[in-house]
C-alpha cells in the first residue's frame, strides 16, 4: 500500500497543484525533496571556454537558472551588460524574471509562448543581425545549435551552470522510508545510486517521467511501476492518480 511518496522536485509554489489534490484524495503523504541541484560554474571555468559576453548583442534564456547564472557570472567577471542588450526568452514568465537583475524596456525583450525554443526561433530569425549567446547546462545536446544554424543565425553556446547530486544528510538516509519514489531526470537516478549505494527496491514503487529517465532507471536495475508520459496519461500526476486508483486498498 502506498502511504508515503517522495517527489524528487521542489515543492509546488501554487496551492492548486494536482499533487495536493492527490495527497488529500488518496490520504498519502507527499514529500518534495530534489535529488539534484543546479550550481554555477566558476569564473575560471567560464574563461576557459574563451567566450567574451560583450561580443554578443543578444542573450537567449531557456530557464531561470540560465538567467541567475548569467548575471552572477557577469558580476564576478566585472562585465557591465550594455543597456541595449536584447534578451530572447522561451516564455514570458522567464522574461519577467530578468527584472530581478536589470530594468528593461519591452522592446528589448522577446519571448515565446510554448516554452520550447522552436517557438522562439521565428522571432530570432527576424533579428538576423544579432549575435546570439545561449547560456546552457553542462548536460545538453546540439538541438538548439542545429536549429539556429538552419536559420543561418550568428550564435554561440556556452556552459554557465551544472546539475549535481543534492546529497542526503545522514539523518535523511536513516529516515528514508518511502513507498514510492518519483524521478524526472537521469541525474536523479544517478543521485539515488550515489546516496544509497546499497539501495534495495523491494516493494518500493518507482515512477519516472520521460524516456531518458526510464532508461536510466532500468539500466540501474530498477523495476518501473509508472512510466510517464503515455498516450493516456501525459502528466506524472495523471499517471500517479491512475496507479493509486488501481493499486488502492
Amino acid at each position: 500500500m502506498i502511504k508515503k511518496i517522495l517527489v524528487s522536485q521542489p515543492k509546488p509554489t501554487s496551492e492548486k497543484s494536482p499533487y495536493f489534490d492527490i495527497a488529500e484524495k488518496f490520504n498519502v503523504e507527499l514529500v518534495f525533496r530534489p535529488f539534484i541541484k543546479v550550481e554555477g560554474i566558476t569564473a575560471k571555468e567560464f574563461r576557459a571556454q574563451k567566450v567574451n559576453i560583450l561580443d554578443f548583442t543578444a542573450i537567449v534564456f531557456t530557464s531561470r537558472h540560465a538567467i541567475d547564472h548569467f548575471f552572477t557570472l557577469a558580476k564576478e567577471l566585472r562585465v557591465a551588460i550594455p543597456e541595449d542588450m536584447k534578451y530572447f526568452c522561451v516564455t514570458e514568465t522567464i522574461s519577467l524574471y530578468i527584472q530581478k537583475y536589470v530594468q528593461y524596456r519591452k522592446r528589448k525583450v522577446f519571448f515565446g509562448t510554448t516554452g520550447k525554443i522552436d517557438d522562439l526561433i521565428p522571432t530570432m530569425a527576424k533579428h538576423k543581425a544579432e549575435k546570439y549567446l545561449v547560456p546552457m547546462s553542462d548536460v545538453h545536446n546540439d538541438s538548439i545549435a542545429r536549429m539556429l544554424d538552419a536559420k543561418k543565425l550568428n550564435h554561440r553556446e556556452c556552459v554557465m551552470y551544472r546539475t549535481v547530486s543534492n546529497d542526503f544528510t545522514p539523518e535523511e538516509v536513516k529516515t528514508f522510508d518511502y513507498d514510492m519514489l518519483i524521478f524526472f531526470s537521469p541525474s536523479g537516478i544517478e543521485s539515488l545510486t550515489k546516496n544509497f549505494p546499497d539501495f534495495k527496491q523491494g516493494e518500493i514503487a518507482i515512477a519516472t517521467f520521460g524516456p531518458a529517465t526510464a532508461k536510466a532507471a532500468k539500466d540501474a536495475g530498477l523495476r518501473l511501476d509508472i512510466e510517464a508520459p503515455s498516450e493516456k496519461y501525459p502528466s506524472m500526476t495523471g499517471a500517479l492518480q491512475h496507479y493509486l486508483i488501481v493499486n488502492g486498498d
